[in-house]
């Protein structure tokens, strides 16, 4: 799996932060995702997907 995200679209709501803490964060000054794992283990996969899907800008896109 390869992880990435649209930072333009963001809209700092924290949603993928909430269901992925190991994979995703965000800037202190305006809340805009960072992703911290491009290539998550397997562990975390379902977390990285669930986040993509609560994700309300649709910012993150996932690689199989």
């Amino acid at each position: 799996m390869k992880v990435f995200i649209d930072e333009e679209k963001c809209v700092a709501c924290g949603q993928c932060v909430a269901a992925a803490p190991e994979v995703f964060d965000q800037r202190d000054e305006d809340g805009i995702v960072i992703l911290l794992e491009a290539n998550p283990p397997p562990e975390q996969v379902a977390d990285v997907r669930d986040a993509a899907a609560v994700c309300p800008a649709l910012v993150i896109t996932i690689e199989e």
